[in-house]
């Protein structure tokens, strides 16, 4: 039986069409069988799923984010050309590899021939020929463009980059020219060699670049959902040249190597604007790189996009409709606190409202908001600024960060004095936020009338709806989640339901790892008047936590509990949240 009678036999088209697409293949697309059936209006996903049953080959949907640079230099271009396979990726000492026909007797016998001669094992993946194609292009333009870049840097005396890296980070540096590494880093093969790598993360939708050097070579790593991977490796001797182009570009100075600096820079990628937070830190072979992307074309998300359950959802608009008060975001660097302090200011009035922030840096510019960029070298500061705020007649108040007493007090203030004051904390939950205030020495007496939210957050990774399974109930899961809920009031189970069925996450074509993109799972409370009672007597966690638990208050686990059962995320991301409190 041929392929294409397994089709018919599945219904996807008619035994009287095999001849008709085999010709229509043979005559105009040089024996593509894919394209053919494209033409007679198949659906190519469900043919491929079909096909990689008949054969018995696992079909992989591939994504940017699933190539790997590193993955390029085992299979050469004109080989994966002539016999239709494309490297994926490089995992666990595995080459993956992306075929189109898997009756292309002489591609399995390039492959096995490649794989003896690299002594690497490799793993076939079977592909739609338009990823094929898109995996082709996309090498094109890495390899070629860092390739070739790599080439003419080779041919051009790097002598003085040789003599910049023996330079120690504890020697003085006042001998070093910056002229010179200037020079160096404005050759054309180092620019184009960053704008790749800026390229390729902003495609692969990276949220971190990564640059460092062990010694022996330089890796280039982006931050997916979360998670980091090594996509390019370079040659030690382009090191320097590198860092360099980015300082150039950040405005770092050049011949600080042994502290810290910070910096940022924005270029138009395909015809939008890209921000670009860097960092740099001294390690033991050198500096270390680091680029927050901020990219302005994804947006501030809406309020009921970002994950909130419907009671937290009216909890936040109703906080952020009061008149005065002060709001608090907790949650460790990189938890989507931004993100969600942009969305609830953006459904605010900002026409007949003075809308001021103050942030550390400005990440995604709002239209009719006054926001100051925070510049502690010179003294402006979150302390600083608001009290230069307050002079500027603000309706609603955005402060990046309370970091200090000054800070804190400033803020409950100018709540206290008519304002609604938006900011975030560096706390474990929602209920760290009133002993971490009062630990920065605000009185309690201050923190009860003032503060009208509380809320944490974490990120976890989402479900592709490709990757969503219908499955029965493990009653596991079922016990944990009971358990975990007992002590909520009964008025508030009510409407969570626990049937007997529940979505896991598998992996798919589309998703081979089963998510992409992430949500936030949250947790947050409002202080009414009991619970002001319990802050002015006796203000530690665990007697907030009984007031917020009795007026149905649900831990970050247990939100991601529900989300998960939902199909939201996946059920291993419930371990990362813990229910503990202060």
């Amino acid at each position: 039986m041929s392929f294409l009678e397994e089709l018919a036999k599945k219904g996807l088209i008619q035994e009287s069409q095999i001849a008709q697409i085999k010709s229509r293949a043979d005559e105009k697309y040089s024996g593509e069988i894919e394209d053919a059936l494209i033409e007679f209006g198949v659906d190519i996903d469900e043919a491929l799923k079909i096909k990689g049953e008949f054969f018995s080959i696992p079909v992989k949907k591939i994504t940017t984010k699933s190539l790997s640079f590193e993955a390029l230099k085992y299979i050469p271009e004109d080989s994966a050309t002539h016999y239709h396979f494309a490297p994926i990726t490089l995992s666990d000492g595995v080459l993956e590899v992306g075929i189109t026909d898997p009756e292309n007797i002489s591609s399995m016998d390039a492959l096995q021939f490649i794989s003896a001669k690299l002594n690497i094992p490799f793993k076939i993946f079977l592909i739609s020929k338009k990823d094929y194609d898109s995996i082709m292009e996309n090498y094109k333009g890495i390899v070629g463009g860092i390739t070739e870049s790599l080439d003419k840097f080779d041919d051009e005396d790097t002598s003085d980059i040789k003599d910049l890296g023996d330079i120690s980070l504890e020697k003085s540096l006042k001998d070093v020219k910056s002229n010179d590494e200037a020079k160096i880093v404005e050759s054309a093969p180092v620019i184009k060699i960053v704008a790749v790598i800026l390229r390729n993360a902003i495609e692969g939708g990276a949220s971190d670049i990564h640059i460092e050097f062990n010694g022996e070579k330089v890796k280039v790593r982006y931050r997916v959902d979360g998670t980091l991977h090594t996509t390019i490796v370079l040659p030690p001797n382009i090191y320097n040249g590198i860092v360099s182009r980015i300082k150039i570009l950040s405005k770092l100075r050049l011949d600080e190597k042994r502290k810290p600096q910070d910096g940022s820079f924005s270029m138009n990628i395909d015809g939008r604007k890209v921000d670009f937070r860097v960092s740099t830190m001294p390690a033991y072979y050198g500096e270390k790189v680091v680029m927050r992307i901020l990219d302005s074309d994804r947006g501030v998300k809406p309020l009921d996009s970002l994950g909130l359950s419907k009671r937290n959802l009216e909890m936040v608009r109703e906080a952020i409709s009061r008149p005065y008060g002060l709001i608090l975001i907790t949650g460790p660097t990189g938890s989507g606190k931004s993100t969600t302090l942009y969305s609830m200011i953006n459904e605010l009035d900002k026409e007949k409202r003075n809308i001021v922030s103050l942030e550390d840096p400005v990440e995604y510019h709002m239209p009719d908001i006054n926001q100051s960029q925070m510049m502690p070298e010179i003294g402006y500061d979150f302390a600083s600024g608001l009290r230069s705020i307050l002079r500027q007649d603000p309706d609603i108040i955005l402060v990046g960060e309370i970091r200090d007493k000054e800070t804190a007090q400033l803020a409950i203030q100018a709540a206290l004095t008519g304002h609604l004051v938006l900011s975030t904390l560096h706390t474990n939950n929602a209920i760290g936020a009133v002993p971490r205030l009062v630990a920065m020495g605000v009185d309690p007496y201050l923190i009860a009338p003032t503060l009208i939210l509380s809320m944490a957050e974490r990120l976890a990774r989402l479900t592709c709806p490709s990757s969503k399974k219908l499955s029965p109930m493990d009653p596991i899961i079922k016990g944990q989640i009971e358990k975990s809920l007992a002590d909520l009031p009964e008025e508030f189970k009510k409407d969570i339901k626990i049937g007997e069925e529940y979505y896991e996450t598998v992996p798919s074509a589309e998703c081979p790892s089963g998510t992409r993109g992430r949500i936030a799972v949250f947790e947050m409370f409002k202080v009414d008047k009991e619970m002001q009672q319990v802050i002015l007597k006796n203000p530690v966690g665990a007697e907030i936590y009984k007031v917020a638990r009795k007026n149905g208050m649900m831990t970050m686990q247990e939100d991601a509990m529900l989300k998960s059962v939902e199909g939201t995320i996946p059920f291993q991301e419930v371990y990362n949240f813990t229910s503990d409190i202060d």
